[in-house]
């Protein structure tokens, strides 16, 4: 296999991954690194992590076996959260698994890796009480006060993640039966329930806003705009969130993925099955959703309390 060739395989891997199977931009980016990562390890970098650029093209394919693999997990054990580990050997279990089914190797060298054993740290996520408390906070009656109180009664109305939240645009919002039309991972979409008191706070910092910059919901585009009427971004959602926590007074510091917690584990807790929670997160599979999700000890005591015929 020639030096340039391993180049060439990751390049038709991640298009791959982002043309065929709708990975999202950041997950190929990330996949490019942790490859590129590992072709450096293998060429003999001491530091393969601290470069930037293409991989080296001076290693072929098949000087890559079982022993590179192994101390590639070394290195990383040295350096890395076991989440981080774990995150990184996948990335490479699916290159080489690629790899041989486009027949450029027989054998995959990470096939007898075990994959390490991490405790998975839920996110932070408030009761209900806490909750309310952070969404009925009083805020300026200004367009943006406006605005923020619609965003995070809609983060937490919805349970989605705050990029698809950030990437809602005026026509995805269904203001008369109160759904919302979300594009997920991978470009997915699906409908999902809002609620009123959403739907309320967005038609109130949309009315202000018009009111303030003639900026109407006649025409579709971004449904929450920054200061400079731009479409506002994931991050500085974050930070709007940090600057109303500490005016709460709350003490658990959530994020946004928190807020989306608080909704699958408040659902979880009132009753909801774990399939509709699926649907509702956007999930491909039920394990993920087990593994996101969480049902308090209280709920689940008073469950074996009321069936178990030996309590």
């Amino acid at each position: 296999m020639t030096a340039c060739a391993i180049s060439d395989q990751i390049d038709r891997f991640l298009q791959i991954l982002e043309a065929e199977k709708g990975y999202s931009v950041h997950t190929v980016r990330a996949y490019a690194h942790d490859l590129t990562e590992f072709v450096r390890y293998a060429s003999g970098e001491e530091t393969p992590d601290t470069t930037d650029g293409p991989p080296p093209l001076a290693l072929a394919i098949d000087a890559i076996n079982n022993t590179t693999v192994r101390g590639y997990l070394g290195y990383l054990h040295r350096r890395n959260e076991k989440s981080t580990i774990v995150r990184k050997l996948s990335a490479l279990r699916s290159f080489f698994r690629f790899l041989v089914k486009q027949g450029v190797i027989e054998e995959d060298p990470s096939a007898a890796i075990l994959t390490p054993k991490y405790s998975r740290q839920l996110p932070s996520y408030l009761s209900v009480d806490d909750m309310f408390r952070l969404l009925d906070q009083t805020l300026e009656d200004t367009v943006l006060g406006l605005r923020n109180r619609a965003l995070f009664e809609t983060l937490y109305g919805a349970g989605i993640r705050v990029s698809e939240l950030t990437g809602l645009n005026v026509f995805d919002v269904d203001f008369s039966s109160g759904c919302l039309r979300v594009v997920g991972k991978g470009g997915r979409e699906r409908i999902v329930p809002v609620g009123q008191k959403a739907v309320q706070r967005i038609q109130a910092y949309r009315e202000r806003l018009y009111e303030k910059t003639g900026i109407g919901s006649n025409t579709d585009g971004p449904l929450f705009l920054n200061k400079n009427k731009g479409r506002l971004t994931s991050r500085s959602v974050g930070r709007i969130l940090k600057t109303l926590i500490e005016r709460c007074s709350l003490v658990i510091p959530i994020s946004p993925h928190g807020i989306r917690h608080s909704f699958a584990t408040h659902m979880l807790d009132a009753g909801a099955d774990l399939r509709t929670v699926q649907e509702l997160l956007g999930h491909k599979s039920l394990s993920t959703t087990q593994k996101y999700t969480h049902v308090s000890i209280d709920r689940l005591m008073a469950v074996y309390d009321n069936a178990h015929p030996r309590k």
